[in-house]
């Protein structure tokens, strides 16, 4: 460049008798040209007017050329500006692209790679924001002032799953994702429920007193007549009918009367149903709910979504032939109110009831005889899920998805609003992180409202049968808000292991706004893991993501005490009902609720690897196994006959240890990598992802057992299955052959989770 500036310079500045030689030379083997361009001065030799010279001399195997000396003519003048304008524009380009390779290069790799970068790897990352930076943003977009406005979007007097009311509120919702600027769409379903009689009554008469009409009423019920002896048993658990049997009492053909609470209706039908008993009365005892005459709904399908269609989704025109959940009971239940119940138990004969159960004082007789008529119609429906999603920036195929049940038996403040407006709120606060504030999640989020779930979280279920084998590769957690916010005095966490540290991140971290204090210094007094968290039960919400589908899930809910929310299921669950159990901090607690479901969220898909806890399991399955071992060999001592000492346990112990390997190499490799490898954590993540699918078991069938998984599902096929299966041998209830299969079962599902823990076939522990 700085040679083609001083010979323009030259030019230009008019140096005396300077000339230009300008050379061509004649191709005459060809039909090309070759131009040659030279700038001399006149202290150059003068070449002879052949223009040969000593130059022709040196090379006389080539044709002779012409040179002629040019003269300051305009023809000339006009050759010369020419090629001073070629190289003028040849020394600017090369001079302009070197120029942008300094600067530009920089610049890029700042903006797209924020973090340093080994030699020759790109990893097209997006900008990794600070988490702090992160916390703030979600915080600052939350407060109680905005979940007062939700709350009147998303109150209504009805909206019953597939009414008018429902489908006007998905509309909102989905009108609500639209505006925050997110891809909105929605899922229909056509489902069967079953509803009150159109016309006449559910009713029942005890003894000789005339007919009482009931309006409360339990979906999915056996419809028929029965007559039978009435029988109290307390809560309907299983050891509550358990105690009955040790007294000898016969409880076939009974009707059995329990309380509402600890268990769900249909756990209660489900046990009276393997007594052989006739039909289930529940009623909401006056020390637990205290809510008058008021009428209880609800269903008995023990399992989740449609019961007519196990197992596979319940889309429209499907040619399914006719098949039915086996959750179906097949036995009556029927809701009555409390003051129907006393006036019944008042008047029971019999034997006392255990000194425990308090309260009631005869257990009933065979004189105490009731007649029960149920007769709810069977009714198709559709329902409409709607879904709104953040696409991620690095993983936009893997995705959280965070929910609430939108639907509500009647107001349903509690059970529906408050979680559906949390829903919203966070939807619209992380669009405007993503929008505004330069946030890029790793990963997406999916934002689900779902329609049934007052059914046995139907809407959800359906779109998990739907689309199984694309969400259990894609779809990493679920966090449910329904029934978040029911008192203010404590704090329960129910979840998949997996997601334990996470859990304990969010407590440390997520702030009260009122007092300041963190959810861990508030509510986790002690050890944390005893006074938060719970079990979750079959009736969760999030149940079926993780026991159906092997979704690693997460519930909350601040509450009362240790005492349900006594409003779920009836016409109480109102604004006023909740504000009474909050002090009136229903929006303050919504706030602090959406909190922790972001901070959860936004960790998922902030970090480079998925902050789920493996060895959580690990300590699991091996107090299981523990346990198994000892109940084995403690019917091995009683009953040698059933289970011979040829039974060994080495196989489970051997997965069990199979399993404790795998999650410490796959520990020892997320060390051992380069986490800003996008490939490598991708990797990684996959293979964290297997962990919860693969602990479902692929030997039963989810018509028969939907909930698979062997250490959180129900059914004979789990590791809790077979203690009680150990239990039962020893009375002789149970075949020891049906054992040894479950037990075979188990133990290798235990080490197919191992081995795909492991990764690559050549590094499986094959020691089984």
């Amino acid at each position: 460049m700085d040679q083609a500036r001083t010979t323009i310079s030259k030019i230009f500045n008019g140096e005396p008798h300077s000339y230009t030689r300008f050379n061509l030379t004649q191709n005459m083997e060809g039909d090309n040209s070759q131009v040659e361009m030279k700038l001399s001065s006149d202290m150059d030799e003068e070449v002879g007017e052949n223009g040969v010279g000593d130059h022709s001399q040196n090379n006389s195997n080539r044709k002779p050329y012409v040179a002629q000396k040019l003269g300051r003519t305009p023809k000339n003048l006009c050759f010369m500006a020419a090629t001073i304008l070629l190289i003028f524009i040849i020394g600017y380009l090369i001079g302009y692209l070197v120029h942008r390779k300094k600067e530009v290069a920089p610049t890029c790799a700042a903006s797209a790679v924020p973090f340093e970068v080994p030699p020759y790897h790109e990893t097209g990352a997006a900008p990794l924001m600070d988490w702090d930076v992160v916390k703030k943003l979600l915080a600052d977009k939350l407060n109680a002032r905005n979940f007062e406005s939700a709350f009147s979007d998303f109150s209504s007097s009805s909206h019953q799953a597939g009414s008018p009311g429902d489908e006007a509120l998905g509309k909102i919702v989905h009108k609500k994702f639209r505006e925050n600027g997110m891809n909105a769409w929605t899922d229909e379903h056509f489902i069967k429920v079953h509803d009150p009689p159109a016309s006449g009554y559910n009713k029942f008469t005890f003894k000789s007193e005339s007919e009482t009409r009931v309006e409360g009423y339990l979906s999915y019920s056996a419809t028929k007549e029965v007559t039978g002896a009435i029988l109290y048993a307390y809560y309907g658990q299983e050891n509550d009918f358990r105690m009955l049997k040790d007294r000898n009492i016969d409880l076939s053909g009974r009707v059995i009367l329990v309380r509402a609470g600890r268990i769900s209706f249909a756990e209660k039908v489900a046990n009276a149903a393997k007594m052989n008993a006739s039909a289930v009365l529940i009623y909401p005892d006056r020390a637990d709910y205290n809510i008058g005459a008021t009428q209880l709904y609800g269903h008995v399908h023990l399992g989740s979504g449609d019961p007519y269609t196990p197992g596979f989704p319940s889309f429209n025109h499907t040619q399914f032939p006719p098949v039915q959940s086996s959750g179906l009971p097949q036995i009556v239940a029927q809701t009555i109110t409390e003051p129907m119940a006393t006036n019944i138990l008042k008047k029971l004969g019999g034997s006392s009831v255990p000194q425990e159960w308090g309260g009631v004082t005869k257990l009933g007789d065979e004189t105490d005889i009731i007649t029960l008529s149920v007769s709810n119609e069977l009714a198709e429906k559709k329902i409409t899920n709607v879904f709104g999603v953040i696409k991620g920036f690095v993983d936009p195929d893997r995705y959280v998805v965070i929910g609430a049940q939108r639907d509500a038996w009647v107001q349903g403040f509690a059970t529906s609003t408050v979680g559906t407006s949390v829903l919203v709120e966070l939807a619209r606060s992380i669009s405007e992180m993503v929008k505004n504030d330069g946030f890029k999640p790793r990963r997406s989020i999916v934002f689900a409202s779902w329609s049934a779930g007052e059914y046995g979280s139907v809407g959800a279920t359906e779109w998990l049968e739907g689309y199984l084998s694309s969400l259990s590769m894609k779809a990493f957690s679920y966090i449910s808000l329904d029934r978040i916010v029911t008192g203010r005095s404590e704090f329960k966490v129910a979840s998949s292991p997996l997601m334990n540290s996470l859990i304990k991140n969010a407590l440390d971290e997520v702030k009260i706004p009122s007092g300041g204090a963190t959810l861990m210094s508030q509510y986790g007094r002690g050890n944390w893991e005893n006074t938060i968290t719970e079990p979750m039960k079959l009736d969760n919400a999030a149940y079926p993501f993780l026991a159906f589908s092997g979704i690693p899930s997460v519930s909350f809910r601040f509450t009362s005490g240790n005492s349900e929310y006594p409003y779920f299921g009836t016409m109480l669950d109102n604004r006023e009902k909740l504000n009474a159990a909050t002090s009136n901090q229903v929006p303050q607690m919504a706030e602090v609720a959406a909190r922790f479901a972001g901070h959860i969220v936004l960790r998922l898909v902030h970090d480079h690897l998925l902050r789920l806890d493996l060895s959580k399991y690990d300590k699991i399955i091996r107090t299981r196994v523990a346990q198994i071992n000892a109940k084995v060999k403690d019917v091995q001592r009683l009953k040698p006959d059933l289970l011979p000492k040829s039974l060994t346990m080495q196989w489970l112990i051997s997965a069990s240890g199979s399993y404790s390997r795998a999650s410490r190499s796959l520990a020892s490799d997320i060390q051992n990598s380069d986490l800003e490898d996008i490939e490598m954590c991708r990797v990684l993540n996959d293979r964290i992802m297997t962990v919860e699918r693969n602990f479902l078991s692929p030997y039963v069938s989810p018509r028969e057992s939907p909930f698979r998984h062997i250490l959180v599902g129900s059914g004979p096929h789990t590791l809790q299955g077979l203690l009680n299966h150990l239990e039962a041998l020893k009375s002789g209830e149970v075949e020891a052959d049906l054992f040894r299969n479950q037990f075979a079962l188990a133990t290798w599902t235990i080490q197919g989770c191992a081995n795909s823990l492991a990764g690559n076939i050549w590094a499986l522990d094959n020691e089984i």
